[in-house]
């Protein structure tokens, strides 16, 4: 049981309304247990859950002044890859697990003190790694996992080269994806994924920058094996991601029933429209292509996926503004891989350019909330909510620096101290 935690004076941000608000934060147990407004002159005025204190008054909490800070839900980064420790991703069938694990943990770790509490990976992440960070083994944000995505022959989950005809796939291995052709064998290997505890099922629905065979612009999995993937979802009360970079791949995946579009980069105004329809979700990751092609040869990205990344650099920047003008609902995600991951946070400066800082924050905590299926849980702070800040000492909406450069002063995870300059080990 975590100890009780009163963090005043916290002048923090309701994403929903763009409001700045100064509170007293109590927290028990991990969650947000009272929060006591503040009027203008500093007198407590109660708006709380009805609790009268009665109740663990015993518990003394201790006590965080967080007076003149600015204050920011835990962050959520909604597409990462917490295994992906080199950009060549066929490599990472060959790596040990144990070995793997650990670059995890250190890719996780830096994660947080970023300020990212929370993270879904979307393609390799897994229940092991979960586990450990649940239970307190392993430092780092909160991971929703889809385990291994799902991709047929020849499509982006697939890794090998044009003449390597045997798969090197092992499945406990650190590799992202699993083989799987026709509705049955979709259906089949959903369904393992599900087992495994995944809190989504990833699908290959076109082609990718990091697959050595296949075309950016091709369709991949028909719609019903897609539709397989979904029902099998479904049934387990979880949902769909797919990675579509284009119309057609988007469409498909939306007429399936798929709730979850990654990074949309060709996505033109009447998919952005379609997308409004099926109230999906959407989640670009600019700051991927914009590494790729600054440091991707260096870190490992084969030259035949070097020559795809202009394909989508600057059709990304369009897209995103297609998604902003029609409203979507956007999410914060990253996609970087090995070495490049130390550039998460520039995703906010690229992002920036094109939207409003609230927007581009609430991308990263109350929108990304509902895509996770955890409204009201994660991404706000309220009653009853993971008790999971950012404390920053600018404000966020008028420098997106002190997100996109970051350096806070404290990060918050379940009511626990977890990093920050101020952290004290």
């Amino acid at each position: 049981m975590n100890a009780a935690v009163r963090f005043t004076d916290a002048h923090y941000l309701d994403p929903h309304t763009g409001e700045w608000r100064t509170a007293d934060l109590e927290v028990r147990d991990g969650r947000f247990h009272r929060i006591s407004a503040r009027s203008e002159r500093g007198a407590e005025s109660a708006h709380d859950d009805g609790s009268d204190g009665a109740a663990g008054d015993d518990q003394r909490p201790t006590t965080i002044d967080l007076q003149g800070r600015y204050v920011l839900p835990g962050l959520i980064d909604c597409h990462v890859h917490v295994y992906a420790m080199t950009a060549n991703l066929g490599q990472l069938e060959l790596i040990a697990p144990s070995y793997a694990a650990m670059h995890a943990a250190r890719l996780m770790g830096d994660m947080l003190d970023r300020g990212f509490t929370t993270v879904r990976d979307v393609a390799g992440g897994d229940h092991g790694l979960a586990a450990a960070q649940e239970e307190g083994m392993l430092r780092g944000p909160r991971l929703f996992f889809g385990g291994k995505s799902l991709s047929q022959t020849g499509g982006h989950g697939d890794t090998r080269s044009p003449g390597q005809t045997v798969s090197t796939s092992v499945p406990c291995c650190a590799g992202i994806s699993v083989i799987a052709d026709g509705p049955d064998a979709v259906r089949a290997a959903a369904r393992d994924q599900l087992r495994t505890g995944a809190h989504h099922i990833k699908i290959m629905a076109g082609g990718g920058v990091a697959s050595p065979t296949d075309r950016v612009d091709s369709l991949q999995y028909s719609l019903a094996e897609m539709r397989a993937a979904v029902e099998e979802a479904a049934d387990a009360n979880r949902y769909v991601a797919a990675h579509a970079y284009t119309p057609g791949a988007i469409r498909r995946a939306l007429q399936a029933g798929v709730r979850s579009i990654e990074h949309a980069n060709l996505m033109d105004d009447a998919t952005a429209e379609a997308v409004v329809e099926a109230d999906a979700f959407v989640t670009m990751n600019l700051v991927t292509y914009w590494a790729l092609k600054e440091f991707g040869a260096e870190m490992g990205l084969p030259e035949a996926s070097q020559a795809k990344v202009d394909d989508v650099l600057q059709a990304g920047e369009n897209a995103l503004q297609i998604a902003d003008r029609h409203g979507l609902n956007l999410c914060f995600g990253t996609d970087l891989l090995g070495g490049m991951q130390i550039h998460q946070s520039r995703e906010f400066d690229i992002r920036a350019r094109f939207q409003e800082p609230l927007d581009i924050i609430r991308g990263a905590t109350t929108t990304a909330a509902r895509l996770l299926e955890r409204e009201g849980e994660l991404g706000e702070i309220r009653d009853g909510a993971l008790a999971d800040l950012l404390v920053l000492d600018r404000d966020p909406l008028q420098d997106i620096t002190v997100l996109s450069e970051p350096d806070p002063v404290l990060v918050v995870q379940g009511g626990r101290v977890v990093g920050g300059r101020e952290h004290s080990a």
